[in-house]
């Protein structure tokens, strides 16, 4: 005997309204990432940054757990996902995908634990939860991935000069803290309504602070009063298949860059990161070049330039004195995912240049504070940077390097090949910029910015506000443990 099974017309409806929950429930998970999309890739909008996070954390609180855990993993992935194509410069598609669901979990893991202890306790300390968990993540990914906390939230800041004095304050630790207090004082007050006015009152008046004293700073920021600097970049790299006249002719449009901006004044001349990787008796040829060529010219040059012997592959920055001199040689500290194979170095260098002290790095390296801190402890009053990018990324690595300035003090003179190249003073102001291009290249003339006449606070504050953030973040996680009432 065959039965026909029919559904009741409740129960047709009843399904039919659990559909459009979840198709309305989709549609806000994408749209609560869109907003991630545009400030969680290398190119942030950073005023959409304040808010970002706002309808991620709006709908965990009103959601159940289990749809906020789901909802708020697809967000993140949609924000993430801004960053696929930089990643794919990077590493392989498995390992982006990787990054990015790394990434997303712990998107995940903030969300979630700001949830419950918000539900849980129902007090006005829980708008902290969320900033101070963020804080803590990224103060763990500075202190131990090998990429630190490149495109951090916080940088996307940088060229928001009020706000950016933070960091001169309490590095990026502070930075980040205001940006993420600001959403989470808002979800918590429209998902909880009046109990968190008081809550959203304080952040008012902490923002209202923070810019209001970053403003008076920035006010009385001295204009540039050096000498002329002048900065040069050829996107076109000198590798093994380069025919030898191409890679001449990349050399010699170097020293014409140099010598055209000393005869319109430069004392000093900064070239980009690794301009060709070299045997020995090559690079000792370059060196004799440029030697002469600061000599001739009376102009400091920095010169990025690889050098491959039988210890290894070494990235250096040369620094040539109009004197003559053999050039001071620093050696890159933090390599990029592309040099696995160079060797690292340790040293640090700082030089009287042009009347101010100088110190050199090399691109990565300014993406790691106790680095920048390192300098600005040695009593750099700029920093020199040849620098290499990867086009997508040229905001984010100069930007990256603005911040380190504004912690530790000091001007930043960075040239990038596929990049930009950039002047700024050590209260964040980008004073000069300009794409770099492949050949004849890119050239930039300004005047250095004039050293900052007081340290800032940046160097121990903030390393001391990103680690307690870590022990309140492990504290808050404790908390959260016990159980939710209907959650």
């Amino acid at each position: 005997m065959s039965m026909r099974h029919t559904l009741s017309a409740p129960a047709l409806f009843a399904g039919t309204t659990v559909l459009r929950r979840r198709l309305s429930q989709i549609a806000a998970a994408l749209a609560a990432g869109l907003p991630l999309y545009w400030v969680l890739g290398p190119q942030p909008l950073a005023w959409l940054a304040w808010c970002a996070p706002l309808p991620m954390l709006w709908l965990a609180l009103r959601s159940s757990r289990r749809d906020a855990a789901w909802m708020t993993f697809v967000a993140a992935v949609l924000g993430l996902s801004s960053n696929v194509a930089y990643f794919r410069l990077l590493m392989p598609l498995p390992a982006v995908l990787a990054v990015i669901t790394v990434k997303a979990l712990l998107w995940l893991l903030v969300v979630l634990a700001s949830r419950r202890l918000v539900l849980r306790y129902q007090a006005s300390w829980t708008v902290l939860a969320y900033p101070v968990l963020w804080v803590a993540i990224d103060t763990l990914m500075a202190a131990l991935l090998p990429d630190g906390n490149w495109g951090s939230l916080a940088y996307s800041q940088a060229d928001n000069l009020a706000v950016l004095q933070v960091a001169a304050l309490a590095g990026v630790p502070g930075l980040l803290f205001l940006l993420c207090l600001a959403p989470s004082a808002l979800a918590l007050l429209l998902a909880g309504g009046r109990a968190y006015v008081p809550a959203a009152g304080a952040t008012l008046l902490l923002l209202a602070a923070a810019f209001a004293a970053g403003a008076w700073r920035v006010q009385d920021a001295p204009a540039p009063a050096g000498p002329l600097a002048g900065l040069a970049a050829i996107d076109d790299f000198i590798g093994p298949a380069t025919p030898p006249a191409r890679a001449q002719a990349v050399w010699d449009q170097y020293a014409r860059h140099v010598e055209q901006l000393a005869g319109q004044g430069a004392r000093l001349v900064l070239l980009p990161e690794k301009i060709a990787v070299l045997a020995p008796a090559q690079a000792d040829a370059v060196r004799q070049r440029f030697q002469a060529l600061a000599r001739g010219t009376g102009t400091w040059i920095v010169l990025g330039i690889g050098v491959q012997d039988a210890a290894g592959r070494r990235n250096l920055a040369w620094l040539f004195s109009p004197d003559g001199a053999a050039p001071v040689s620093y050696q890159k500290h933090h390599l990029a995912p592309p040099e696995r194979d160079f060797l690292a170095g340790s040293a640090y260098a700082v030089q009287p240049v042009a009347g101010q002290a100088m110190g050199l790095a090399i691109c990565k390296d300014m993406h790691f504070a106790p680095l920048g801190q390192a300098y600005g402890a040695a009593g750099a009053q700029a920093m020199l940077v040849p620098a290499w990018d990867f086009q997508l990324d040229g905001w984010m690595g100069a930007r990256m390097t603005v911040v380190r300035g504004v912690e530790s003090g000091y001007a930043v003179l960075r040239a990038a090949r596929e990049g930009v190249l950039t002047v700024s003073d050590a209260y964040g102001r980008v004073l000069a910029e300009r794409a770099s291009s492949a050949m004849p290249g890119s050239t930039l003339l300004a005047p250095l910015p004039a050293a900052l006449p007081a340290p800032t606070w940046a160097g121990w504050l903030g390393p001391l506000f990103g680690w307690l953030c870590v022990a309140l973040g492990a504290i808050l996680l404790c908390l959260g443990r016990r159980a939710v009432p209907s959650a």
